[in-house]
C-alpha cells in the first residue's frame, strides 16, 4: 500500500526543499553557536585537554555507534516525524542546559550529556534529511543541492566562530543556548506545513511475515557488501576521513611549531579554507559537475592533494603556502563531497538510503580517532610535516587508482542491474546456521 506523503515531484519542487533547507539552515547556525560557546566555557573553566577531548568523544560517539540502528529506523518510519523528533529533542536538552546554567548549578557531566543527547538526535537527522532528498529533489539537480550545502557549511564556518565569539563577551550561556532553542524551532517550523515523500515500499505477499527490525538492519550491511561499487564508494569516503581529519587537528601544532606564527596567522587559515569552500560550493552549485559524479569527486582528490603536499614541502619561511593551499583545499571540498552525497542519493534506492548513508557515515567518522591514534605517534616520531606527506601521497594513489576501477567508475550506468543483483541476495532466505 503507498504510503499517503509518497507524491511524485511537483513541478513547485523547489519551494518545498528550500523551506525545510532554509530551516535546518537556522537550526545548524544555532548548533555552531552552542558548540562554540560550550567549548569555550570548558577552555575556560577548567583548560583542560583532556576534558576537551572527553567532549568531544562524548559529541561523536553516538552517531558512530548508534548510525547503522538509526538508518534502519529512518526507512521504516516517517522521516519527517523523525526530523521533528530529533530537532525537539535537541532543543528540548539544550533547554534543560540552559535552565541549569541560569540556576548556577550547571557541571561539566551535564555538558557531557547534554552533547550525548544532541548527538543522538543528529545521528537520526542526518540520515532522514539525507535520504528524503533524492525524493524531493530531481536527480539531475542533486550535485547543485549538495554544492549549495557546502557552501552553506562554508559560511557558517566563517561566521559562526566570530559571531559566538562576540555573544560569549555579551551575552550568558543560557541566553546564548536560548538562541539555539529558537533556531531549533525554525528548523521544526517548515516541516509541519511541507511533507516530506516517503520512500516506496516493495510489495509484499499478504502470506509472507513482515521483516523484522533485525532483518532490515542485516539487510542494509547485506545490501552495501553485495554491491562491489558502492562498497568501494563507502571504503573511499572513510579512507578519506581517515587521512583527512588528523591533517586538521596537526595544523595548529604546524602553524606554531614549525611556521613559529600565533592564533591570528591559525585564524586566517579558517577564514581562507572557509572562503575557499563557499566558492567551491558556488561553483559545483552552477557547474553541477561532469556527466559522471564519480569523475567529479576523483578529480577534485587529485587535485586537492597536491595542495596537501605543497603545505608538506612547504619552507618554515613560507607560510603563504599553506594559506593559498588551505583556500585551494577549501574550494576542492566540495567538489569532493558534493558528487559523493548526490551519488548515494542518485544510485541507492530510496528505501535503503538511510541505512546505507548511516552505515557509511558511521564507518567515517569511526576513522577520525583510528587516524588520531596513528597520525598522532608518526607526527611526534618524525614531524610535524609527515602525515600531510602521507594524507598527499595516498590520497593522490586513490584519485589516479579510482579512475582504472571499472565498478567504481560505472556506478551510474549499472546502478539498476546490481540493484535487481542485490535485492535478490538481500530477500534470498537464509539457511539457519546453528552456533
Amino acid at each position: 500500500m503507498k504510503n499517503p506523503e509518497t507524491t511524485s515531484l511537483p513541478n513547485n519542487w523547489a519551494l518545498r526543499f528550500f523551506s525545510i533547507f532554509t530551516g535546518q539552515a537556522f537550526s545548524l547556525f544555532g548548533s555552531s553557536l552552542v558548540q562554540f560557546a560550550l567549548i569555550w566555557y570548558l577552555t575556560q573553566e577548567t583548560g583542560s585537554a583532556t576534558i576537551l577531548a572527553t567532549a568531544s568523544l562524548f559529541a561523536m560517539l553516538p552517531q558512530i555507534l548508534l548510525g547503522p540502528i538509526a538508518g534502519t529506523i529512518v526507512d521504516r518510519g516517517n522521516r519527517r516525524i523523525i526530523m521533528i523528533t530529533s530537532d525537539a529533542l535537541i532543543a528540548v536538552s539544550t533547554l534543560f542546559l540552559a535552565y541549569l546554567f541560569w540556576a548556577g548549578v550547571a557541571e561539566i557531566w551535564h555538558i557531557y550529556l547534554i552533547l550525548a543527547i544532541r548527538s543522538t538526535g543528529g545521528a537520526f537527522h542526518y540520515p532522514a534529511m539525507a535520504a528524503s532528498t533524492s525524493l524531493m529533489v530531481p536527480e539531475k539537480h542533486l550535485s547543485r543541492v549538495a554544492g549549495a550545502n557546502q557552501t552553506l557549511q562554508g559560511f557558517i564556518s566563517i561566521v559562526a566562530p566570530p559571531v559566538g565569539a562576540l555573544l560569549v563577551a555579551v551575552l550568558p550561556n543560557q541566553q546564548i543556548l536560548m538562541i539555539d532553542v529558537l533556531t531549533a524551532f525554525m528548523g521544526i517550523t517548515p516541516l509541519l506545513f511541507f511533507p516530506i515523500p516517503q520512500p516506496p515500499r516493495k510489495e509484499v505477499s499478504v502470506s509472507a511475515p513482515q521483516a523484522s527490525f533485525l532483518q532490515d538492519l542485516k539487510a542494509g550491511f547485506k545490501y552495501m557488501a553485495a554491491w562491489p561499487g558502492l562498497l568501494m564508494l563507502g571504503l573511499m569516503a572513510a579512507l578519506l576521513n581517515f587521512l583527512m581529519a588528523p591533517t586538521s587537528a596537526l595544523t595548529p601544532l604546524l602553524v606554531t611549531k614549525y611556521f613559529k606564527l600565533g592564533a591570528l596567522e591559525l585564524g586566517s587559515l579558517d577564514s581562507y579554507f572557509g572562503v575557499g569552500m563557499i566558492l567551491g560550493g558556488i561553483t559545483l552549485s552552477m557547474w553541477g559537475g561532469f556527466k559522471k559524479k564519480i569523475v567529479t569527486s576523483l578529480t577534485g582528490i587529485f587535485l586537492f592533494s597536491f595542495a596537501i603536499l605543497a603545505i608538506a614541502a612547504a619552507p618554515p619561511d613560507k607560510f603563504w603556502i599553506m594559506i593559498v593551499s588551505m583556500a585551494v583545499l577549501g574550494f576542492m571540498m566540495p567538489i569532493v563531497n558534493g558528487p559523493i552525497h548526490a551519488l548515494f542519493q542518485s544510485v541507492v534506492e530510496p528505501d535503503m538510503q538511510g541505512r546505507v548513508l548511516s552505515l557509511v557515515g558511521s564507518v567515517a567518522q569511526a576513522m577520525m580517532p583510528i587516524g588520531f591514534l596513528i597520525a598522532g605517534p608518526i607526527t611526534d616520531a618524525s614531524g610535524y610535516q609527515t602525515w600531510f606527506w602521507v594524507a598527499g601521497i595516498l590520497n593522490l594513489v586513490i584519485a589516479v587508482c579510482g579512475f582504472f576501477v571499472p565498478a567504481l567508475m560505472n556506478i551510474e550506468s549499472n546502478h539498476k542491474v546490481q540493484q535487481s543483483d542485490v535485492n535478490e541476495q538481500v530477500s534470498a532466505p537464509e539457511t539457519p546456521v546453528i552456533p
